[in-house]
């Protein structure tokens, strides 16, 4: 039973890596249309999210179904309950591509505006820790999985400068305050993207080493 049981687990792996892999080239597109204001883009991620929320559903149903067969244990049941988070992790930041996808068709219907805010150094850091999370699954590497979860305060703290960036910028421009709101909720969707990037690398540090570290439990 247990070289069956291995083998399903390794088809559930390659499932999931592409699954991570589509999620991966869905946050590089959002990232790539925030910077070009391109709604053609944004229509074409926000018109394929249904692959992710399939290849979602099938992993989840693949893994319940071996729980209810196999009633594994040890590290082959943590193995599946991490896939399972992991893979709805994945699903929240195809889920987070498509809202920065909405907010950048909203913004290329409206006149532009003189302020810009940077949103490279956010976009690539939040990117960075998805590929790296991701690496970190792959290749069974804990020290990898603890480097996403200390970079996610860098991207809270370009989050706080956008937020009283645009929070100034809305003063002087009064009238313009929707297209600025929509630049503001840009910053907190690449948020919310690293925070999946940091709770899929909690969970391979659980994978590994059996150690729960979510909300700071185990850094210390």
């Amino acid at each position: 039973m247990s070289k069956h049981l291995h083998r399903e687990l390794d088809k559930i792996k390659k499932k999931m890596l592409s699954l991570g892999a589509l999620v991966e080239e869905r946050a590089r597109m959002a990232l790539q249309a925030v910077e070009s204001r391109e709604a053609d883009l944004a229509e074409k991620i926000i018109h394929s999210d249904w692959e992710v929320d399939e290849m979602e559903v099938e992993i989840e149903e693949e893994c319940l179904k071996l729980l209810a067969l196999y009633q594994p244990v040890a590290v082959d049941l943590r193995f599946i309950i991490a896939i399972i988070k992991i893979n709805n992790d994945l699903e929240r930041i195809g889920d987070e591509a498509v809202n920065i996808a909405q907010r950048v068709q909203v913004i290329a219907k409206r006149p532009p505006l003189q302020f810009v805010f940077d949103y490279a150094p956010m976009a690539n850091r939040a990117q960075d820790m998805l590929k790296m999370s991701l690496d970190a699954l792959v290749n069974l590497d804990v020290d990898l999985a603890f480097k996403v979860i200390t970079m996610d305060d860098e991207v809270d703290k370009i989050q706080v400068e956008a937020y009283q960036q645009i929070k100034a910028t809305i003063k002087d421009n009064p009238d313009r305050v929707s297209y600025l709101i929509n630049l503001l909720l840009i910053s907190r969707h690449l948020e919310r993207l690293a925070d999946h990037s940091t709770n899929i690398a909690e969970e391979v540090i659980h994978l590994i080493e059996g150690e729960i570290v979510r909300h700071g439990k185990g850094m210390a």
